[in-house]
């Protein structure tokens, strides 16, 4: 039997009900998506399972890119590694003072548990200035004896952060080789390798969390590699990264800390893209998967990138990632009655297993999905993933009658429309926080709903929060497993420099960024994989002397377009103007500027992908009329319902709500006073009635 060639690139993401499948055939250019329930127990047989719907053979897969929250839910749900450090004399509790800051803001109680216990915290002697001049060089005997202890007290993975390795990597790196010598497997690194950055508790944390999921990363990385290989895949697993680039698995294996936000990231870059192509430069990424519902901003084109980014009170990220809020408002959220007698949703989830209660799975709590359910916005004999043959909509309305009804005072169908109404509230609070909180009008911003659920809400959220529109992607419940395929490879490098800009060594400046863009390049090439083209972005953070903050400067290129480490230190200081004035509105007048921090990204671009490839294709058999009706409750009572099948609805086809579009992988609703339409692309553009 001859061996078929390699064709397609398939995109997972595995999120924390559904994992969601993505196939591009490169030959015909025809597109296929799947969704199957995730697997928690052992999230790599919902992978298997989900490349399985679409491709019999895996030795025809060239590339299999991954979302993936095995590390977000290891650091969620306190399932890391025990993990050990050795640090310098005097600074054994850098992890848990933090900046002194508290879980309770108002309060003065509060309770915090770093992720390594103070036992596994070990002090040695050794000392660097913030000059970079060795005061104390390292004690390697003691090093090793403190390798041995933590060994003994059961450590699995063991990091190596001394204060103000940044500036000089010596006394850590003659530490490391000491440990490395005693410890038994390859879960060791030194902070000057994952982020030298001034800023001795950011890196301390960042550290010691990417030390904590080494081994529950690697180790499923590692089984899923076995798995796909025991199929017959030869090809090649990226990852994806929260910074919206993907990396080779081994780099995952080393950075696991960089697949933080992995899944929402793919998810945003999709957005991106599809948005741009469609004419909406200004949009809202509104990600509502069972767990969570995830939130950014995409303004003129742009993903917002943030420097760091906090998983839970105390767990500190300091890597360049997509800035996403989070809030636990997803299908699965259970809805419930607090003791003062007000409806709350989440942040407590069914998740996939039980599930919500219409499931029929053993859960007796009532979910955001259950409430979609009996409202009759979600078809109850056509649930999506396919796992389920129908829903239990009775099932559904009595436990929102037991938990909601009877203790609110309120019907059945009001109680569950209090559920929408309240879970629509929060989203529209999450999309505040990332628009109108940062200066952002929302009149000029469109929704982008996209996961399982987000369709559901999107007319909701324009009314809500006062949006332009929304925009809903081809396959919302899909997106990003899309994202996962389109995503470019990013590496990101930073180094403190910690000086005022007219007293810098610019031809030393110079050759650190050079010396960090090779090392880009080096990883690209590395990577085996065939880029549409490379490029490097050059930063810095910068402020004004005697500021703690920063903005990050994006350098000039040179006259020809192209990266350059080239700068004068008059290019820098006028890129640092603009970028202040266009953050705070002026620049200071006669206050120094100081750098702190050298950044550089290498990007290797991956083939654009062809939106075209999902528009529906010319057929006369497409009417683009209603296939059923269903009565739906909305404002307090029953609207009779036209139900079409979105895939099937031709390019320019217009919908007047209220109206259900049905689709494998999601159900999106046009609330009364909304209309729809379907653009060249496939997707669905949401608007008021009364801008006609």
């Amino acid at each position: 039997m001859s061996k078929r060639p390699p064709r397609y690139v398939v995109g997972v993401d595995v999120g924390g009900t559904f994992t969601d499948v993505f196939f591009l055939d490169q030959v015909s250019g025809r597109c296929q998506v799947a969704k199957v329930p995730s697997t928690r127990s052992d999230q790599s047989l919902g992978f298997i399972q989900g490349i399985s719907q679409g491709v019999t053979d895996l030795q025809e897969v060239t590339t299999i890119v991954h979302g993936t929250t095995v590390g977000t839910n290891a650091l969620l749900e306190r399932k890391g590694a025990r993990t050990g450090i050795i640090t310098t004399r005097g600074f054994r509790d850098v992890l848990e003072m933090r900046r002194r800051d508290r879980p309770k803001t108002w309060g003065l109680w509060g309770q915090f548990e770093p992720v390594v216990p103070r036992d596994l915290r070990l002090a040695v002697s050794e000392r660097t200035l913030a000059d970079g001049t060795v005061h104390t060089p390292v004690d390697t005997d003691e090093v090793t004896d403190a390798a041995r202890t933590l060994l003994a007290r059961g450590a699995e993975s063991v990091c190596v952060v001394f204060i103000n390795a940044y500036a000089n990597q010596q006394n850590e790196r003659l530490a490391l080789d000491a440990v490395r010598a005693v410890w038994p497997n390859d879960h060791l690194a030194a902070s000057s390798s994952i982020l030298p950055e001034i800023r001795e508790f950011e890196r301390t944390s960042t550290t010691a969390l990417n030390a904590y999921l080494q081994p529950p990363v690697g180790n499923y990385l590692q089984k899923l590699e076995t798995a796909l290989g025991r199929d017959g895949f030869a090809g090649q697993v990226l990852i994806v990264q929260s910074n919206g680039g993907v990396m080779t698995v081994d780099t995952a294996r080393k950075l696991p800390i960089r697949t933080a936000l992995s899944g929402p990231a793919a998810g945003v870059i999709a957005s991106a893209h599809i948005a741009c192509e469609a004419g909406f430069r200004n949009v809202v990424t509104c990600d509502m998967g069972g767990t969570s519902f995830d939130v950014s901003l995409v303004a003129d084109g742009h993903n917002a990138l943030s420097p760091q980014t906090s998983i839970d009170f105390g767990m500190t990220i300091r890597s360049p990632m997509i800035e996403i809020a989070t809030i636990g408002a997803g299908g699965g959220s259970i809805a419930w009655v607090d003791r003062g007698g007000l409806l709350q949703i989440g942040p407590e989830s069914a998740g996939s297993s039980p599930g919500p209660v219409c499931y029929g799975q053993g859960n007796h709590r009532p979910t955001v999905t259950d409430a979609n359910v009996v409202l009759g916005r979600i078809n109850a004999e056509r649930p999506i993933g396919g796992h389920l043959t129908r829903l239990d909509t009775a099932a559904a309305r009595r436990a929102i009658e037991q938990h909601i009804g009877i203790p609110l005072g309120l019907e059945p169908m009001v109680a569950a429309e209090a559920i929408i109404r309240v879970a629509n509230s929060r989203m529209a609070g999450a999309i505040r926080l990332v628009s109108v909180e940062r200066g952002h009008d929302p009149k000029k911003f469109a929704a982008m709903p996209f996961g399982g659920g987000g369709a559901l809400h999107a007319g909701a959220l324009i009314k809500e929060v006062g949006l332009q529109s929304a925009l809903v992607p081809r396959f919302p419940g899909i997106n990003s497993a899309l994202g996962c395929t389109i995503a470019d490879m990013r590496h990101d490098f930073v180094q403190t420099v910690n000086g005022v800009l007219d007293k810098l060594d610019l031809d030393d400046i110079n050759r650190r960024m050079g010396m960090l863009a090779r090392q880009g390049k080096a990883l690209l090439d590395q990577a085996g994989v065939e880029f549409g083209g490379t490029d490097t972005v050059f930063e810095m953070d910068m402020c004004y002397q005697g500021q703690t903050h920063t903005v990050d400067v994006t350098l000039p290129k040179a006259s020809d377009g192209h990266a350059t480490t080239d700068i004068s230190r008059e290019g820098i200081e006028a890129a640092f103007v603009q970028r202040y004035r266009s953050v705070y509105g002026r620049p200071l007048q006669g206050i120094a500027v100081r750098v702190l921090n050298l950044r550089v990204s290498a990007v290797g671009r991956r083939p654009r992908f062809d939106l075209t490839l999902l528009a529906p294709t010319s057929d006369e058999t497409r009417t683009g009329e209603p296939v059923a009706t269903r009565p739906v409750w909305v404002d307090g009572a029953w609207h009779e319902t036209a139900v079409y099948d979105r895939l099937s609805l031709p390019v320019g086809s217009e919908i007047m709500g209220p109206a259900i579009l049905e689709q494998p992988d999601s159900t999106v609703f046009v609330d009364p006073d909304l209309k729809a339409s379907v653009d060249r692309f496939g997707n669905l553009v949401i608007v008021r009635k009364d801008l006609d």
